[in-house]
């Protein structure tokens, strides 16, 4: 199996500066995990790299569409694959949520888009209740894991079921869960008081660098607020903002707060769903100790 670096963590937590680290060491080449990070114009509030960072490591994965343009985990999965597949040598993976990682480094399968693409149109004239039940019906065992008034999840499922004659917890259970390639997933972490208080300094870095400029450039080229792009933390809470509902100090406590919530679920999620090592990259003895055990993993020779 080819061998990926994943470099994950919540937000704030310095997977980006580590992760040039590593691509400098082991010369490899780093491909983005952020969903929002694609996206042109959208820089500051993504915390995308910039190019001074960069220097000469190849990045991919990054401004390679507009704001406005759908981007799924299953496009993610399909790119991040054929880039690791390709590529001569290492590859690492540098942030993105927990359930883009699993999608491209486990057997995650994904129903052809053109049998799924929309919502059943007949099912609207049901009541959320009833849909429900139907799907209950249907697959009890995937009616489980949705919430009864989870119209759009519920919906979802059942169109699957009626335009493919499958049902969701089927095509999950057929997955083996099995991990596609040889994968070191290096988890950066610190105390959680210290994260906080870094997610807080780095959004307000992101007001003093631009950010309300960034989003006013944005709705001037016509992106607005219903596009994908604007639908990541750091975008999306100026929309009240825009409308007159709110000031920019708000917008600035919900950015962060967004940010602080969000850390904390993808903890919650690699805790439970991979085979992360932590590290406490604000612990330099720590930080050498995971480079030790990435160089062994990766079969190099301390430097």
């Amino acid at each position: 199996m080819k061998k990926v670096l994943v470099i994950a963590g919540p937000t704030a937590a310095g997977k980006t500066a580590f992760s040039l680290r590593c691509a400098r060491e082991f010369n490899a080449e780093i491909i983005s995990g952020d969903s929002i990070q694609v996206y042109r114009g959208m820089d500051i509030g993504s915390g995308k790299v910039t190019a001074e960072e960069m220097g000469d490591i190849p990045h991919h994965l990054i401004d390679i569409l507009e704001p406005d343009e759908p981007y799924s985990v299953s496009d993610f999965q399909k790119a991040v694959r054929h880039e690791i597949d390709t590529a001569d040598g290492l590859r690492i993976i540098c942030g993105g949520t927990g359930l883009y990682l699993k999608a491209c480094l486990y057997d995650y399968e994904f129903l052809p888009e053109e049998e799924t693409e929309g919502q059943d149109a007949s099912l609207a004239q049901y009541s959320t209740e009833e849909l429900y039940r139907l799907l209950q019906e249907t697959d009890p065992v995937q009616a489980e894991k949705i919430h009864p008034n989870n119209r759009r999840r519920i919906e979802r499922t059942l169109t699957i079921y009626r335009r493919t004659g499958q049902r969701q917890s089927d095509i999950v259970a057929r997955q083996e869960h099995r991990m596609l390639y040889d994968a070191f997933i290096a988890g950066c972490t610190m105390p959680r008081d210290v994260l906080y208080a870094r997610i807080n300094a780095r959004v307000e870095g992101m007001f003093e660098n631009g950010l309300e400029e960034e989003v006013r450039g944005l709705l001037a080229r016509g992106i607005g607020f219903d596009a994908p792009g604007m639908k990541g933390i750091g975008y999306r809470e100026w929309q009240s903002y825009f409308q007159g509902e709110c000031t920019r100090e708000e917008v600035k406590e919900a950015i962060q707060k967004n940010s602080r919530h969000f850390a904390k679920r993808q903890y919650t999620w690699l805790n439970h769903q991979m085979p992360v090592h932590w590290f406490d990259i604000t612990d330099s003895e720590d930080t050498d100790r995971i480079l030790k055990e990435i160089r062994t993993w990766y079969g190099q020779h301390c430097i």
